[in-house]
């Protein structure tokens, strides 16, 4: 038997490629047999990067300022292929993460996405011909203001000064200096995994709906709204283009920069990463997938990573198990998208606090249980 073990993370207990390791170990305690491949999965956001450096991507490190200054070491990953063309992998939460920034008002008006201009620079030095962004987990509301502004972008006040970093003075910007901008940019194709619908500003923008959990309060939102609506208008006179478009407020409204100035398209973060790693290639050699992530919830049957694997390998005919922290769908309702057989950790863990503390040991016993019974 050929067993594809295609986790996403159990976010606060294991990556995903430790997920998988755990899962390959309790399949091979009933088919000892087995043939096993590794393959974590992401759905664009953070996890992707590790998903692009097991596939084969060659991890790279570089020193950036954070989102509020404190520079920070940050992971990317870069491939050459056959042809010439040289892919690089970017997460904006290793350079521009909430998890390098306390979420409070002040910080959320700070935090700014310079790190990750910093990112696709290095990128571009080493030869990218097509940049992937997955934009998961970022602190900042900048509208990738900051990301420009490490590629040469300057935006100025009504005195000729350029704006300080951060979506809390996108609104005191009038003009854009585009002199100095990276010519790069206009040679590379940009492909941002974005999930969300959310637009760059209004009532379901990128400030009101994501504003809160980097540390926003009311007054707060205000102000990084109204700087967000600022920035489409200048980068609408800049460019020409409208950015306040369906997915452009992921990430704080990273994509808007990137719509308006390079050869960038929004895509679907599964399929976008699923491409990206082979999966299909993987799918085509595998008898039997189990998946799974931390927790298994109606979010999950809407497109994320696990199960959009699932429906992949139900269309081609490959039965697919699953195995997560906690489950809250029906197996009716997992049967619906082609898992045939599930278990959580929950099941064979004493307290949800030891299913997190020692969720690798668990994700063995659970494995194992879930395909004894199946």
């Amino acid at each position: 038997m050929r067993i594809l073990i295609a986790p996403d993370k159990f976010k606060g207990s294991l990556t995903a490629v430790e997920a998988a390791a755990a899962i390959a170990e309790g399949a091979l305690r009933v088919y000892p047999d087995a043939v096993t491949t590794q393959f974590p999965v992401a759905d664009g956001g953070e996890g992707t990067l590790e998903a692009a450096v097991a596939a084969g991507y060659e991890e790279r490190i570089n020193a950036v300022v954070g989102p509020i200054l404190a520079p920070i070491g940050a992971a990317w990953a870069l491939r050459k292929d056959g042809s010439g063309a040289t892919t690089a992998v970017i997460e904006t939460a290793q350079a521009s993460g909430l998890a390098h920034m306390e979420p409070t008002p002040e910080n959320s008006l700070r935090a700014h996405s310079y790190g990750c201009g910093q990112l696709i620079a290095a990128a571009l030095d080493a030869g990218a011909t097509e940049i992937v962004l997955g934009v998961g987990g970022s602190a900042m509301t900048d509208g990738g203001s900051g990301a420009l502004r490490a590629l040469g972008l300057k935006p100025l006040d009504a005195a000729g000064n350029v704006v300080p970093l951060g979506g809390g003075s996108l609104a005191d910007a009038v003009s854009l200096d585009v002199s100095g901008l990276d010519p790069r940019l206009s040679a590379v194709t940009f492909r941002i995994a974005v999930d969300v619908q959310s637009p760059l500003y209004g009532a379901t923008g990128a400030a009101h709906v994501f504003g809160r959990q980097k540390g926003a309060d009311d007054d707060a939102v205000e102000k990084l709204d109204a700087g967000l609506r600022n920035w489409a208008s200048l980068l609408r006179e800049a460019t020409g283009r409208d950015v306040n478009v369906p997915g452009a407020g992921a990430a704080g409204g990273f994509p808007a920069s990137f719509l308006a100035f390079t050869r960038a398209t929004l895509e679907g973060g599964f399929a976008l990463v699923a491409a990206l790693t082979g999966l299909a290639e993987r799918l085509a050699d595998a008898d039997l997938v189990i998946t799974g992530e931390g927790s298994m919830d109606a979010q999950s049957l809407t497109g994320k990573a696990p199960i959009a694997l699932a429906e992949a390998a139900r269309d081609r005919g490959i039965p697919v198990v699953a195995v997560a922290g906690r489950i809250l769908v029906t197996p009716e309702e997992l049967a619906e998208h082609g898992v045939v057989a599930a278990a959580q950790l929950l099941d064979v863990a004493p307290s949800p606090q030891d299913a997190m503390s020692d969720a690798g040991k668990y994700l063995v016993w659970a494995t194992r249980q879930v395909l004894e019974g199946a």
